[in-house]
């Protein structure tokens, strides 16, 4: 049990067909990236008062630029909790978290939906 993390983008539906996900990031126990992800969730839903866990944060490019400044600046915020164990911060998970960026980026340009998930 832990901390998993996903990233997905999604087409729109089209007639009768349904919309297709593909994965775009998988991480386990990234605490750091959960915090910020949260932070952001949040922001935009401050009348939530559930957990984090499970929901589904739709990001933009807004959102990619200000997540790639916040790793290449150390910025993600430090983050605990009893399933998230520690978050690696080697340069390894760092090209990882900017290879999901620039995935995602793909995807919104040319029409698809974003969104980062997680369950603990």
């Amino acid at each position: 049990m832990g901390l998993d993390q996903y990233a997905f983008a999604t087409t729109a539906p089209s007639k009768g067909k349904f919309a297709k996900s593909t994965e775009l990031a998988y991480w386990r126990k990234h605490a750091n990236l959960e915090g910020w992800m949260a932070e952001l969730y949040y922001e935009s839903n401050p009348d939530d008062g559930e957990s984090f866990n499970c929901k589904k944060l739709y990001l933009d490019l807004e959102d990619l630029d200000n997540l790639e400044t916040a790793i290449n600046d150390d910025g993600l915020p430090h983050t605990e909790g009893f399933f998230f164990g520690t978050s690696d911060d080697s340069n390894e998970a760092r090209n990882r978290d900017l290879d999901f960026i620039a995935k995602a980026r793909w995807h919104l340009n040319n029409g698809d939906k974003v969104y980062y998930t997680s369950w603990w």
